[in-house]
């Protein structure tokens, strides 16, 4: 027989019994719904997790740090940053360098009006930073010019004037109004940093009133990240190199000799991928140093997720093999209805092998019918949980979605083509017995059975 033809005895067959083939394609879109939301919720915690890790920092920065400070320490320099580079899987990575107990003055404007001795300055490789992920709310990269720095979303709000008196000679960042969305509009600073030039000063801690002078270009605002250090908030970042020489040139006021040797504070190593992050932390473990990532915590919560997704999975799946059950009943039940049209096929000449495909047409087509109507009433059902969750401060819903953004229930693509191609697997499966069966029936004893 054709295949059209086995497709058209195949349609008129379950039309015969409309409510039979009707209940059991309903028992399929019970299991597939329950296939697909359960694994959809569980996806959705992967999401809320994920998008709670975000919001702590980067998942794909590891921050290095020495491991002592004994002379068997390894040295934190270039050399071994260099050495991060070459490692698999990272993208980038810079020294980390801030200088404590160096009293660092900034002024802004014309003759020194604004001046702050409050910000965290950070020397990196300024060539690395869109790569390590800094953010720019304002300028662009351009990293070239060894005095242009990168200032933090609030840097300017760290400035007092000088010609004010004192109470009024700053401005609250937190003083302004609130806008119609809900969030806070901050008051004006004294001064664009994008337009007035600024100036560091380093002082030599003696009464000689020397100073190692730098004068700086703006080069943009950084979108403000926790992740990344106070740099982004009220600091800057400036060039490594440019920073060290004036370091060096403070040292030498002050009558020291600055010791390179020791090495930097920190450095920041930026992995291409999030597989890579606990390989590479690996490897900086074993040249000496500390790590720290996100990965720690990470890790822990993807394998929640994974076993409450399985969970989830397998109680839907029982559901689903629960219609299986009612698919092979069906046909068993279809079978014995249909013992002497089987024989009559024998008969006619009909190949053993068509009576076993007519069979397994039926209930697959009967998966494919739950399959895609279980699918299609998934994503309504996801809809209708993720409106109630969003309107809902319920403590499930809130545990669920890690008390973020996030979805409740997430049905991805491949979920519903998986839904889909499972059930018509299921229906198959659940129709191979029942068709053996209807093979192995003599073709004279079904002619003369009495259906």
């Amino acid at each position: 027989m054709r295949m059209r033809d086995l497709i058209t005895v195949c349609l008129q067959n379950l039309r015969r019994h409309k409510a039979r083939t009707l209940l059991t394609v309903l028992g399929v879109v019970v299991g597939c719904c329950s296939v697909v939301i359960m694994i959809s919720i569980g996806i959705g915690m992967k999401k809320a997790q994920e998008e709670a890790l975000a919001q702590m920092g980067d998942l794909t920065i590891i921050q290095v740090y020495p491991a002592g400070k004994g002379v068997r320490s390894a040295r934190l320099n270039k050399k071994t940053v260099n050495q991060m580079k070459r490692l698999k899987g990272v993208a980038a990575a810079t020294p980390k360098l801030t200088e404590e107990g160096v009293p660092i003055v900034l002024y802004g404007g014309r003759d020194k009006r604004y001046r702050t001795a409050y910000t965290s300055v950070v020397g990196i490789d300024l060539s690395t930073a869109e790569t390590m992920g800094y953010k720019l709310t304002e300028g662009e990269w351009k990293t070239e010019k060894k005095d242009r720095v990168y200032v933090g979303q609030h840097f300017a709000y760290t400035f007092e004037d000088t010609k004010r008196p004192e109470g009024k000679n700053t401005v609250d960042m937190y003083g302004g109004g609130w806008s119609e969305d809900g969030t806070l509009t901050p008051p004006p600073p004294f001064f664009d940093v994008m337009k007035t030039p600024i100036t560091l000063e380093m002082d030599s801690g003696k009464e000689d009133g020397k100073k190692a002078v730098q004068a700086l270009e703006v080069g943009g605002r950084l979108k403000e990240d926790y992740g990344k250090g106070e740099e982004t908030f009220m600091g800057m970042i400036i060039s490594l190199d440019t920073f060290e020489a004036l370091l060096d040139q403070q040292s030498r006021l002050a009558g020291k000799t600055r010791d390179g040797r020791k090495g930097y504070q920190g450095a920041l190593v930026k992995v291409s991928e999030i597989g890579y992050v606990a390989q590479v932390e690996k490897e900086i473990q074993k040249m000496g140093f500390r790590t720290s990532s996100m990965e720690s915590i990470r890790k822990p919560m993807e394998q929640e997720a994974r076993q409450k997704q399985l969970m989830l999975g397998g109680l839907g799946t029982i559901s689903l093999f629960v219609a299986a059950l009612g698919i092979t009943n069906t046909m068993i039940m279809s079978i014995s209805e249909r013992t002497r049209e089987i024989g009559v096929m024998k008969s006619l000449g009909c190949f053993v092998k068509d009576v076993r495909k007519i069979f397994l047409l039926e209930a697959g087509c009967i998966g494919l019918m739950g399959g895609i109507a279980g699918t299609a009433f998934s994503f309504l059902i996801s809809a209708l949980m993720n409106i109630a969750a969003s309107r809902s401060p319920s403590s499930l819903s809130g545990e669920l979605t890690m008390g973020g953004t996030a979805r409740l229930s997430v049905i991805p693509w491949w979920l519903a083509v998986f839904a889909v191609l499972f059930s018509v697997a299921i229906g198959v499966g659940a129709g191979f017995y029942p068709a053996n069966r209807a093979v192995k029936i003599p073709a004279l004893e079904a002619i003369k059975h009495d259906s």
